[in-house]
């Protein structure tokens, strides 16, 4: 049997940007699956904290030079990769001059969400599909972490599930305690989608762009749910249960015999010659 084509996407990976338990599970977990013979694709967001010179991160000119519209604007695509010489593995950097060129993250110098932050987790999680098509590499499973990514599931079953690239990718969506606290998405972030792709039954799921809602949403287009933290809502966790979405638990971070049994259920059939 081929092995699973795995495309992990995600806004932090140690060594680049460590904010919380994300980035060590997706420095490991594909590093683990990479050595069991797993084919591995890594996408994030270039950051403005994330240092240039000393991680060694260079512009890929044929995947750079796209456009991609969110709230009726065209922003520039800038991709970049590094690699990490210890695990043979290579990350790619997804850039943008106004929505990435910060120092801070998510909050900014007061700790105020910044409030393009519904804009520009859009931006990647189109620019990641669209990255991937460019590359031309069909991953067998779309494995995302964190809520930067939530509309990553929604995109790939509703906009991209003709193209041929992610015509059988199976989503996995890893939940952990991201709490927003009283800052929201908001409303919009429901709303941008269906300026241009997106039905607006489909994304009404996302609500009021709660951290709450915005998990909501996401799982309403996963196909496994991996609970990667001990702390999620309860309110989510029944979500799960009422939708009959399907669960995956690993006993620790560390469980990777369990992810790679997971994984090779939705490995490629050969086809005979």
């Amino acid at each position: 049997m081929a092995k699973t084509k795995i495309l992990f996407v995600t806004h932090e990976m140690s060594p680049f940007l460590e904010i919380s338990k994300i980035s060590e599970i997706t420095r490991q977990l594909p590093q683990a699956m990479q050595e069991k013979g797993f084919e591995i694709r890594i996408l994030m967001p270039r950051f403005g904290n994330i240092n240039e010179r000393r991680n060694r991160l260079h512009e890929v000119i044929r995947l750079s030079g796209m456009n991609i519209v969110v709230d009726n604007n065209d922003n520039p695509l800038i991709i970049k990769v590094a690699s990490l010489p210890t695990a043979r593995m290579q990350v790619y950097f997804l850039d943008n001059e106004e929505y990435f060129q910060r120092k801070k993250v998510f909050r900014d110098d007061q700790g105020k969400f910044f409030e393009d932050n519904n804009e520009r987790s859009l931006f990647f999680c189109k620019g990641v599909l669209e990255t991937v098509k460019k590359l031309g590499w069909s991953p067998d499973v779309v494995h995302c972490h964190g809520w930067f990514t939530a509309m990553v599931p929604m995109y790939l079953k509703k906009v991209y599930h003709d193209d041929p690239t992610f015509k059988d990718a199976k989503v996995f969506y890893s939940l952990f305690e991201e709490d927003f606290g009283t800052d929201s998405l908001g409303n919009k972030y429901a709303e941008m989608p269906t300026q241009e792709d997106v039905n607006p039954t489909d994304s009404e799921l996302f609500g009021s762009g709660s951290y709450v809602d915005v998990y909501k949403g996401a799982l309403s287009y996963t196909d496994v749910a991996v609970l990667a933290d001990e702390n999620i809502p309860n309110d989510i966790l029944q979500y799960i249960e009422d939708n009959n979405i399907r669960v995956f638990k690993p006993e620790t971070d560390l469980d990777y015999e369990a992810y790679s049994i997971l994984y090779e259920e939705f490995a490629p059939e050969e086809v005979e010659v």
